[in-house]
């Protein structure tokens, strides 16, 4: 992978956020293309309850003070930025008061889903697009991890189709066994319909279950990898008829080289 540059995007990221199969490997594969030369960027949201002081968060003025258009609502975007001691991994957050603020991730203290996911969701998939186009920064490798991350490959391939940053970009989209029982709010299918996406490409979002929301990234990414020992039948269905190049599962102890050839061989050949 050396000279690759590949844009890792995260719901969670490992020391931000307590350890899950995402937060780990969304740490442990960045690691390992910096250590084979790539170069990389990771993104993940600005939670509430991420320790700014501890970790040494700072905003990046020049990337922030935008506002991103959520719903016909102007919502200002604030990129602040760490770096993963020892690693020399840099980190960007994307944060908003109205959003992130919050202690909490994607729930309440009784384990509810916040009722503004929907926003967040969208919020972040254009808050990563944006800050990359001024960071100039083309990458060969989009790799999506986590729900929150999920609209990030249709944002890319029809909101911002005519970007030539992204032009040649592939997106890879790991599915996990992380997920959500209840569904998002159920106005969410209006508010992306409202950045003029495709509503046929969306319709399934009248429901918007964690299972149907994978089932975009899918269907708008290059390749996929499965991330869990076990993923939702639904979706191991659905990746079968995808017609698109999919790595198995693989533990933390063997992903490095199958990750490798997978990228090399089936992703950017």
């Amino acid at each position: 992978m050396k000279d690759k540059r590949i844009l890792y995007v995260s719901s969670e990221v490992v020391p931000y956020l307590p350890e899950t199969e995402i937060s780990s490997m969304s740490f442990e594969a960045p690691r390992l293309v910096n250590q084979q030369g790539g170069q990389i960027r990771i993104f993940m949201p600005r939670y509430g309850n991420i320790n700014e002081r501890r970790h040494q968060l700072h905003e990046v003025i020049r990337l922030s003070g935008i506002n991103l258009v959520i719903n016909d609502l102007d919502m200002p975007l604030i990129i602040k930025v760490a770096s993963i001691p020892k690693e020399r991994i840099q980190v960007y957050f994307i944060d908003n008061d109205e959003y992130f603020k919050r202690k909490a991730t994607l729930t309440d203290e009784d384990g509810k889903l916040f009722s503004d996911n929907d926003e967040r969701a969208i919020f972040f998939a254009k808050g990563v697009i944006e800050t990359v186009k001024k960071l100039n920064w083309s990458p060969d490798i989009i790799h999506v991890h986590g729900w929150l991350a999920a609209l990030l490959p249709i944002y890319l391939k029809e909101y911002y189709k005519d970007e030539p940053l992204f032009s040649e970009s592939k997106i890879v989209t790991s599915i996990y066994d992380q997920s959500f029982n209840t569904t998002l709010n159920k106005d969410m299918l209006n508010k992306v319909k409202f950045d003029n996406i495709n509503e046929d490409a969306v319709k399934i979002l009248e429901e918007p279950s964690y299972v149907n929301l994978m089932k975009i990234a899918i269907d708008y990414s290059d390749a996929l990898i499965i991330g869990s020992e076990s993923i939702p039948s639904d979706l191991e269905n659905y990746l079968k008829t995808s017609k698109k190049p999919v790595l198995d599962y693989k533990s933390r102890d063997e992903f490095g080289e199958a990750y490798t050839t997978f990228f090399n061989n089936s992703v950017l050949s």
